[in-house]
């Protein structure tokens, strides 16, 4: 599977989340946000999970639907949207499929040790599905919110 690019529809996808089956043509006609985050209950994956629980409401009243991504099971994604009140849906990609369609696995430093991870990245996507804009390496103070701007313009 090649990955996906700017200006390059999402091909049809299905995985589990925490509100069932995802399956991405069932997202015809709307805006969506995929955000691809390293791990549940983490204090950096918290907080933006967090920040885009606040703005959830601006999202849907611009007519876009925000899902969380990692490799954590369904069970932690469970827990982890439990504990945090999260109104999306988390996708768990254990098998790395979806994170190797968007590139984001990386090699990072860990306390002087190479590991590999997900890199922090948001990809937003038309109501064609055409993915019109991503962040990489992202960090996470005010992301949410920088994501929220840009599905506005998206919809003026």
């Amino acid at each position: 599977m090649s990955s996906v690019a700017i200006g390059q529809p999402l091909p049809p996808l299905t995985a589990e989340s925490t509100h069932g089956p995802f399956d991405s043509s069932a997202l015809s006609g709307q805006a969506f946000v995929l955000y691809f985050y390293p791990k549940d209950n983490t204090p950096g994956c918290t907080t933006e999970s967090q920040d885009f629980r606040d703005l959830h409401e601006q999202f849907l009243a611009s007519g876009c639907k925000v899902f969380g991504i990692s490799r954590d099971s369904l069970k932690s994604h469970e827990n982890f949207t439990a504990k945090q009140s999260l109104p999306f849906a988390l996708i768990s990609d254990p098998d790395e499929a979806l994170c190797a369609l968007f590139g984001v696995m990386q090699l990072k430093n860990m306390y002087g040790k190479q590991v590999r991870g997900i890199e922090r990245s948001t990809f937003l996507f038309d109501a064609q599905g055409i993915l019109t804009q991503e962040w990489r390496k992202v960090r996470v103070p005010e992301h949410a919110s920088e994501v929220l701007q840009a599905v506005r313009q998206l919809a003026a």
